[in-house]
């Protein structure tokens, strides 16, 4: 679970942003932008953002409020998980990323496994569907995420790195690296993906 003082700044934030969204009056904007700053205080207090890093990330959100998702691709090849090592912080994780507006969650994921490893599949499952907040997954983000993992069939295509990342590799289970990319899966959820794969028969997890 988030800390509370991360539940509050992203429960102000939403509605600051939903208020600036629908507010007619000046004054009322005048009031939802204090609360937004009122967000951005409570972040930057708690973590190493930048007060400027911080208010950039927020007014940048626009619209109603609503959870992010992010796609992932669990692609097994003879027992083994699909991963890749992303440039940003030279950590192991499976492929994906956010959805992108105009894709079906399956579009997305299989673009994303395309893009990151170079690999062609097909959706045939939906593993879980998770709140990232209940997951353990760290750094804490300051909008809420829900996290969909997909089951890929593997089609086609090569291991290609990309400007994402860095290495492309399959791993049994008991060779999973230690040095996952933890905001992005952890090795809980990895453990629960080869069981799904013992027991096909297994429905969707989720929250």
């Amino acid at each position: 679970m988030d800390p509370k003082w991360l539940e509050w700044a992203k429960r102000l934030q939403a509605t600051a942003q939903n208020g600036l969204q629908y507010a007619q009056s000046p004054f009322d904007r005048e009031r939802f932008q204090l609360v937004q700053s009122i967000a951005a205080e409570i972040l930057t207090s708690h973590t190493t953002l930048e007060p400027v890093r911080v208010h950039e990330i927020m007014d940048s959100e626009t619209g109603y409020a609503t959870p992010k998702v992010d796609v992932r691709g669990v692609v097994f090849k003879d027992h083994e998980l699909l991963m890749v090592r992303e440039k940003f912080d030279g950590r192991w994780t499976v492929p994906g990323g956010w959805a992108d507006v105009s894709e079906t969650p399956s579009q997305a994921v299989v673009r994303e496994i395309r893009e990151e490893a170079g690999f062609e599949t097909r959706v045939t499952k939906v593993l879980a569907v998770y709140d990232r907040s209940r997951q353990g997954h760290v750094p804490p983000y300051p909008f809420h995420v829900y996290k969909l993992f997909f089951q890929c069939e593997l089609l086609g295509g090569k291991a290609t790195t990309s400007i994402e990342t860095e290495e492309v590799r399959f791993f049994a289970e008991n060779e999973i690296p230690s040095d996952l990319s933890i905001p992005r899966v952890n090795a809980t959820q990895i453990a629960r993906f080869f069981e799904h794969l013992r027991h096909p028969d297994w429905p969707t997890e989720f929250d």
